[in-house]
């Protein structure tokens, strides 16, 4: 059984229920579409693509903003056999063409804003046979999506779909470098969805509020409520505190998932006032979750005095496990947090040293994962695969450590290991002493060069809006609350980047303060 059968099942169960509510404050719009929608649109949708000639395994390229047409596509695409390809919004010309080039894409789907710059690349996208814009108008010269959704009839997009075939190709956020394709099959699919309705406990009474951007893996919270058919709310045109909670009481939302990012943003509004939970009724907010970096206590903890009957939960995934949750805390060991927890109902899990040898409980090493959700490569590059997947076994780069009841923590990543005169520095370590001081609103430790001890510790502070924070004031904080070898050498005063996903772009920080200290 793959998600395509289970839209068709929930189809068939609940058909007038809502699968997807597309929120846009911004311009006070709601659209609701209902499961037998959903499967007859994408199904008539799927229908017109092989009319136009895709074929099982091949690429259809998808580049957009969170809609509900943009969901629409990616189901199309996969009920046809070809492999779903979302691109990041935010890439630049030459991201594209790289994709391009690495997946010989038949077929590009994108939102009208950007209709612009995919007509100055036609020419150069050698492999697309066919551009189509998503919505009911196509762009100038290029088709709409509406037109080819209207070719197609209802029924006749049955193509056979096996557990092992590949269904989609995820570029990676690229914080690390040059994207890297992900090849995901159906059973990967399968297990996110799994995990996730397993994990939270989901039911068709759930409305899920989903904000990450679903170019990415985050999709996979979405695959957790079409498992266990429920709905899911987006919430598009601009993510605020405000239109937040809004949406949480007026659509009667009972999971958020949050990024850090936005937790602090919530957090920092209910801390002066800007929003009060008197004025909103959220009773049907049960669930909250995070993950996608390592979740600061202190923060859950602020999160939990506001909203103390509310179950919370850590989810750790990565783009190579189709996304989240192979490893999560559960709701019901919440004395735990600041652990990412253990291994999910379809996942194995364990730290182990640079041989591939299980440490010794306390002992820091490589965070491994094993289980269906696993890509099945790097797209066209089988040494990198070689290099990260050995043994069935994905070594995902984050140093973690278990303590005596299994709960297992993370540390770092290991690129970001900073050893200076001899001693490990773990960046999170000291991120999560210095966010706890009450003037600073977000921080990133990075290793910069230094010319006896090797490297030292630079802390990267954003303070809170409308705080004077002081160097000496940081300092003197961090005398108190770290050991000397931890302390930050450097303390710069600058925003924070991060990605959409909500991970710190460290290799930014490094570029601008690193090279030539």
């Amino acid at each position: 059984m793959n998600i395509i059968d289970i839209v068709a099942k929930q189809a068939r169960i609940y058909p007038k229920d809502p699968v997807i509510v597309e929120v846009k404050p911004v311009s006070g719009t709601r659209e609701e579409i209902r499961w037998a929608d959903f499967e007859e649109r994408t199904s008539r949708l799927a229908s017109g693509l092989l009319k136009k000639g895709v074929r099982k395994g091949d690429k259809v390229f998808l580049l957009g903003k969170n809609s509900a047409r943009w969901l629409e596509v990616y189901f199309a695409i996969l009920k046809t056999g070809a492999w779903a390809t979302p691109l990041n919004f935010r890439f630049t010309d030459d991201d594209i063409r790289f994709c391009a080039k690495t997946a010989e894409p038949v077929g590009f789907f994108f939102d009208e804003e950007y209709a612009g710059r995919i007509g100055n690349l036609r020419g150069e996208l050698s492999s697309v046979k066919f551009y189509v814009c998503i919505g009911a108008e196509g762009a100038s010269g290029m088709e709409a999506m509406e037109d080819v959704l209207k070719s197609g009839s209802y029924g006749s997009s049955n193509v056979a779909l096996e557990d092992e075939d590949e269904c989609a190709l995820y570029f990676t956020s690229g914080t690390t470098g040059t994207p890297k394709p992900v090849l995901i099959q159906q059973k990967s699919i399968m297990c996110t969805a799994i995990t996730e309705a397993t994990n939270h406990n989901l039911k068709h009474e759930d409305h899920f509020l989903m904000m990450p951007p679903m170019y990415h893996v985050a999709i996979g919270h979405m695959f957790g409520m079409i498992a266990a058919g429920g709905c899911s709310v987006l919430l598009t045109e601009q993510i605020s505190p405000r239109f937040m909670v809004e949406t949480i009481a007026k659509e009667r939302i009972s999971v958020v998932f949050l990024l850090v990012p936005w937790a602090m943003d919530l957090l920092e509004a209910f801390d002066k006032g800007e929003l009060k939970i008197k004025d909103y009724d959220l009773g049907s907010w049960r669930l909250t979750h995070m993950g996608a970096q390592p979740i600061p206590p202190s923060l859950v903890k602020r999160l939990k005095a506001y909203f103390p009957q509310m179950e919370y939960d850590t989810n750790y995934g990565l783009s190579e496990s189709m996304g989240p949750g192979p490893i999560h805390l559960g709701m019901e060991n919440e004395r735990k947090v600041g652990a990412i927890g253990k291994p999910a109902i379809m996942w194995d899990g364990k730290i182990v040293n640079e041989k591939g040898e299980d440490v010794k409980q306390g002992e820091v090493g490589e965070v491994v994962l094993k289980g269906a959700g696993v890509m099945k490569a790097y797209y066209k590059n089988p040494e990198l695969t070689a290099s990260i997947v050995k043994d069935g076994w994905l070594h995902t780069g984050d140093l973690g450590r278990v303590d005596e009841e299994g709960f297992i923590y993370l540390v770092d990543r290991k690129k970001d290991l900073i050893i200076s005169g001899g001693e490990n520095i773990y960046p999170v370590e000291v991120e999560e002493v210095i966010l706890k001081h009450p003037k600073v609103h977000d921080v990133a430790v990075i290793g910069i060069p230094h010319e006896r001890l090797v490297e030292v510790a630079c802390a990267v502070i954003a303070p809170l809006e409308g705080e004077t924070l002081t160097e000496e004031e940081i300092r003197a904080y961090c005398d108190q609350n770290l050991p000397r070898y931890k302390r930050p050498y450097r303390i710069i005063f600058d925003q924070v980047p991060r990605n959409p996903t909500g991970k710190i772009e460290k290799p930014k920080l490094r570029e601008k303060y690193a090279k030539g200290s």
